[in-house]
């Protein structure tokens, strides 16, 4: 069986839509905290809290695959280690959604993910570790509000960004779970094309017809640019160094394995603005 946590989610939905389409369902779990939120998806739900371990013993039952999508909770590094602890016990290969370069990244954000996978590699099971980049969705919110706006805000100077599309991602994971012979990898997935932040205002501009431009901010305007637009000063100074990162190189690589193990190319980001804006 193989096992989707955070079945619930948007990541979690899209794999198992991706893995139907490559095993049979009936090999397919999807586990969620909240079990409802993975109703419809046409395979067995079970409930896997990842702070309620017993849970997890028994959402794992039958396991030969596991993929732990990554928490979002302040606890997740612990979280994610019943779930390791778990999957080896039940003799499984553990697949991880992990950040760019975690192992040597300075970013804040990839601490947990560093954490994580050094707990994963220490506690013998056997594992692959997706490293993925940027996600599109993530700058849904400023490419649809940045006409009205006029702007782009960041703090990321030229930095690059190898993003692409949640739903490329979810068929690289797909592609890894039910495939052989990626067993002790470590894969650093992103788009084939990395771009800046003036260009993305460009695109949008191009796809809106108004006039938009990317303003750099120092990295404590910009975190209080995101508080004010709703974030939680804890994230908008996690995300305002995630720019900082960004702008020292981060996000830019662009080495082709999402291309090579998804077998498709990944959609590229001016695609995504379209999609987004009226013509």
């Amino acid at each position: 069986m193989i096992v989707v946590t955070g079945a619930g989610g948007h990541l979690g939905r899209l794999v198992i839509g991706e893995l139907a389409a490559r095993v049979p369902a009936a090999r397919i779990v999807a586990a969620a905290r909240t079990p409802d939120k993975a109703a419809g998806l046409g395979v067995e739900v079970r409930q896997a809290d990842y702070d309620r371990p017993e849970t997890i013993e028994t959402a794992l039952r039958d396991a030969t695959k596991v993929l732990l999508i990554s928490g979002i909770e302040p606890q997740r590094a612990r979280q994610h280690a019943t779930v390791v602890d778990a999957a080896k016990r039940a003799g499984a290969t553990l697949v991880y959604t992990s950040a760019p370069k975690a192992d040597t990244t300075e970013a804040a954000l990839a601490a947990d993910h560093k954490t994580t996978e050094a707990y994963i590699k220490a506690s013998g099971v056997t594992y692959t570790i997706l490293r993925n980049n940027w996600y599109h969705e993530n700058y849904e919110r400023a490419i649809v509000t940045a006409p009205q706006l006029g702007a782009v805000f960041g703090a990321a100077g030229d930095g690059r960004i190898a993003s692409a599309s949640r739903a490329d991602y979810a068929a690289a994971t797909a592609a890894v779970l039910a495939g052989e012979g990626h067993e002790g990898k470590v894969y650093e997935l992103g788009g084939d094309t990395a771009w800046s932040l003036a260009e993305l205002a460009a695109e949008i501009s191009r796809a809106s017809g108004k006039e938009v431009a990317y303003r750099d901010l120092p990295e404590d305007e910009y975190a209080r640019v995101l508080a004010g637009a709703g974030l939680p000063a804890p994230m908008a100074g996690i995300m305002a160094d995630v720019d900082v990162n960004i702008g020292r190189g981060w996000l830019a690589d662009t080495p082709g394995t999402l291309h090579e193990i998804a077998g498709r190319r990944p959609q590229p980001i001016g695609d995504y603005v379209r999609s987004l804006l009226p013509a």
